[in-house]
């Protein structure tokens, strides 16, 4: 007889089995795949800083071509030059046939010696927000031409050497103050706009300079002083068999540029007093002759030589500069969120990952609006504690656990830190950049070597 058996325990319902989209989340694989996919959408306010960056820029730059075009541009000196005209004949289609016509051309005598002596008063104006330096300069010119007789170009034709002209070379004549003239063989010839040819300058005076053979036998000695505004730079051509140039400026971040470089010491910057600068060129420094026929212009424009009155600080470049680690800054952040998210066991929405990639992204936006008020340096820092300040309250409220909300503002912090002095390390940017680059690498393989990849899919 069988035993009366107890009722029956009701049995153990089965565990219910997690999704394929549960367990798609919970996928480390999913979760990286996801925030990667993030940081690319991030490239897009990224992108559109840049070109907020380069439309500032070019808005500046309208500035002080507003500026230029109101007191006077970059000014280029050249000469003073004798222009002789000569006829010859030459070939022209008429009708159905040929017939020979007279043209005038010139020959061009440059002076034995030149000296040039400038002195620069620099000042900014302002343009909204913008600043241009400008500046007011005094130039005297002196120097000679040797006697013209034993003159050695051959012409076609005869030189007419009553209708010589002299040439000055000025690049915005609307910038000349005073009336400009010159002593010259004994006589004062005043300038008049325009120019017999453009074989020299494209831009500049001239006056007429009738010879005899008696003026041609002697040299000419002349001196002259111009008084003209300007822009950005100036610069002189070394037309003389020897130029001697000197310039002095009470500007303190001059940089030279053009053909030739100042004489050794290069200047004399003296502790933010200004400059004097110096150049001795030699007529076998240049690639055109004392004596000419026809067209040197381009050589002789190419081979001026001067100073540009830079500004100390270029708000812009450094922004750009710092917009291309943009992407570092947001990978580096991103991932301690992700490394907190996976350690502590956290569950951080994409949603939150956007918030603190946009917030990363408007560092960038209140970096250009507050340098160009305040400077780059004071922008940068005021721009770093206030988005650090943002993230770290944010970040505190999602992963509820101070010590990595700590961690993650001194990894900002450093972040910030790094990226600034990459800025303004142009020449070993480099070599710093990958030396950071690698010991993040190393550090992002130390903190993940805890996580279990393939224990999580």
């Amino acid at each position: 007889m069988t035993q009366p058996t107890g009722p029956l325990e009701p049995a153990t319902p089965p565990k219910p089995q997690p999704s394929r989209l549960q367990g798609l989340r919970r996928s480390l694989t999913f979760r990286a795949i996801v925030v990667a996919i993030l940081i690319l959408l991030l490239l897009i306010p990224l992108s559109m800083v840049r070109d907020l960056i380069r439309e500032r820029a070019e808005r500046k730059f309208e500035a002080e071509t507003s500026i230029s075009a109101d007191w006077g541009g970059q000014q280029t000196i050249t000469g003073p030059v004798l222009s002789v005209p000569y006829e010859v004949l030459v070939r022209v289609p008429v009708n159905n046939g040929y017939e020979m016509r007279p043209e005038t051309r010139y020959a061009h005598f440059l002076p034995e010696a030149l000296d040039v002596a400038t002195q620069l008063d620099p000042f900014t104006k302002y343009r909204g927000i913008y600043q241009v330096a400008v500046y007011r300069s005094t130039t005297g010119l002196s120097g000679s031409f040797p006697a013209l007789a034993m003159q050695r170009v051959h012409t076609e034709g005869q030189l007419q050497w009553d209708r010589a002209q002299l040439v000055l070379g000025i690049s915005d004549l609307r910038s000349i103050k005073e009336q400009v003239s010159m002593q010259i063989g004994g006589r004062t010839v005043q300038f008049e706009p325009g120019m017999p040819s453009t074989d020299i300058v494209g831009s500049g005076l001239s006056a007429p300079f009738p010879l005899d053979s008696a003026q041609l036998a002697a040299p000419l000695t002349f001196s002259s002083t111009l008084t003209i505004n300007g822009s950005g730079g100036f610069r002189i051509t070394p037309v003389g068999k020897v130029t001697r140039a000197q310039c002095v400026s009470t500007w303190k971040d001059p940089s030279y540029d053009g053909a030739f470089l100042p004489d050794p010491p290069d200047s004399t910057a003296t502790k933010g007093e200004g400059f004097t600068a110096n150049w001795t060129v030699l007529h076998l420094n240049r690639p055109y002759p004392q004596e000419f026929l026809g067209d040197q212009r381009l050589a002789i424009e190419e081979s001026a030589f001067g100073v540009r009155l830079m500004q100390p600080v270029d708000e812009y470049h450094k922004n750009e500069r710092a917009s291309k680690y943009g992407l570092m800054l947001i990978v580096l952040v991103f991932l301690v969120f992700f490394f907190v998210e996976v350690l502590q066991e956290l569950r951080i929405h994409p949603i939150q990952y956007l918030l603190v990639g946009f917030a990363l992204s408007l560092f960038y936006t209140l970096l250009i609006a507050f340098s160009e008020h305040i400077g780059f340096a004071k922008a940068y820092i005021l721009s770093a504690v206030a988005v650090i300040g943002l993230v770290v309250a944010y970040s505190h409220s999602v992963f509820k656990v101070q010590r990595a909300s700590q961690l993650l503002g001194l990894i900002m912090l450093l972040v910030f830190g790094f990226m600034f002095a990459l800025i303004h390390q142009q020449d070993y940017a480099l070599l710093f950049g990958s030396i950071g680059l690698f010991i993040t690498l190393a550090l992002v393989m130390w903190v993940s070597r805890r996580i279990d990849w393939n224990g999580r899919e």
